[in-house]
């Protein structure tokens, strides 16, 4: 990719340093069965989540619920309970994600966590599963700042980490990662192990691609 040590290493969360999707369909499914709405198979939430919490469970509602606005905000307000109490029962690191981390910490690289889910949830979770690292950051969703794929929040953690945009690299699994590293004019680099296709990936304009995160050490030379 490039022989020089980038500034910045930053990454999306579920689906890219952690394998979350298990927890997070259980906690919704049991949910939506307490308002007796119907649940969904597993692997029909990698295609729900990234995009926050309240647009997945605006995207798990059937069609028909979703101008029920009292509903809606029932739910997502069970779910974000529910999930909160549960998030870390299966949840792991992907394989190699913490060797990884730590090499490139080693490397004295700077790193750093940007999430849509739940601000709370992300830091706990950064915490329980990489709680050695020293993250510069560990953002996810608040009130404090927009959702990927704005940028603002990407530019922020370069700032904070006094890292050049152009010299740093975000990673993620998701079209909206991409398109999020691309408006911070950041290296995207697609995640090819975690819940969307090389297709959406490459079309939201990912520069790299990798199969796995020790994959990422070769990308950058320090493999």
């Amino acid at each position: 990719m490039t022989s020089k040590v980038p500034d910045l290493v930053a990454f999306d969360l579920d689906g890219t340093l952690a394998d979350t999707i298990e927890d997070i369909a259980a906690s919704v499914n049991r949910v939506l069965s307490q308002f007796d709405l119907p649940p969904h198979e597993t692997a029909a939430y990698t295609q729900m989540v990234g995009d926050g919490f309240r647009s997945l469970i605006e995207r798990a509602l059937p069609p028909e619920k979703l101008n029920d606005e009292a509903l809606l905000q029932q739910v997502f307000e069970c779910a974000v309970h529910e999930y909160a109490e549960h998030s870390l029962e299966n949840t792991r690191p992907f394989p190699g994600a913490i060797d990884m981390l730590e090499i490139l910490t080693q490397k004295d690289i700077r790193l750093a966590v940007l999430s849509n889910k739940p601000d709370a949830m992300s830091k706990a979770i950064v915490q329980s599963l990489f709680g050695n690292i020293p993250f510069v950051a560990v953002w996810g969703n608040s009130p404090e700042r927009p959702r990927k794929p704005n940028p603002s929040a990407l530019l922020e953690i370069c700032s904070l980490a006094k890292a050049r945009p152009q010299q740093s690299l975000f990673i993620g699994d998701s079209g909206v990662d991409m398109k999020t590293a691309k408006a911070a004019d950041m290296i995207a680099i697609g995640a090819l192990y975690g819940y969307r296709s090389r297709e959406e990936l490459e079309k939201a304009g990912a520069d790299f691609l990798i199969s796995s995160p020790l994959e990422l050490l070769s990308l950058i030379g320090m493999a």
